[in-house]
């Protein structure tokens, strides 16, 4: 057997400071909310399009998800504008979190890189 380690806090893996969900910011978790949200309205406007489109059961779907998603979008992109400000992202991480905006599901994606890259954590000023 590989003894343990005396000291047990040699075992933990040390996080960066500002990476992982310790070191988000206020205005990141609610970027971070935000964004989950926009990906929802964005699945259910996917699911209301096929049964309207696809299977022509009904149009409830795409009535009501249109403009939760709709709305949600717009949420979207006045907090990425607040965020991009708030956490002095660079000016092509702000753009392309907007355009993550417009194909359907990516600002999961782009939370996950945001969240990993310490971009939602506040940064000092320089």
């Amino acid at each position: 057997m590989i003894p343990a380690p005396a000291d047990a806090s040699a075992a933990t893996p040390v996080q960066e400071e500002g990476a992982g969900s310790a070191g988000i910011s206020p205005v990141g978790r609610v970027f971070a909310v935000i964004a989950l949200l926009e990906a929802l309205t964005w699945a259910g406007l996917l699911v209301g399009m096929f049964l309207k489109y696809v299977t022509g059961t009904t149009e409830a779907g795409v009535w009501l998800f249109g403009r939760l998603h709709g709305g949600m979008f717009m949420v979207y992109v006045v907090m990425t504008l607040v965020a991009a400000v708030s956490l002095r992202w660079r000016w092509w991480v702000a753009l392309l979190a907007l355009l993550a905006s417009v194909p359907p599901l990516v600002t999961l994606p782009l939370e996950i890189w945001l969240r990993r890259t310490g971009r939602l954590a506040r940064r000092p000023r320089a």
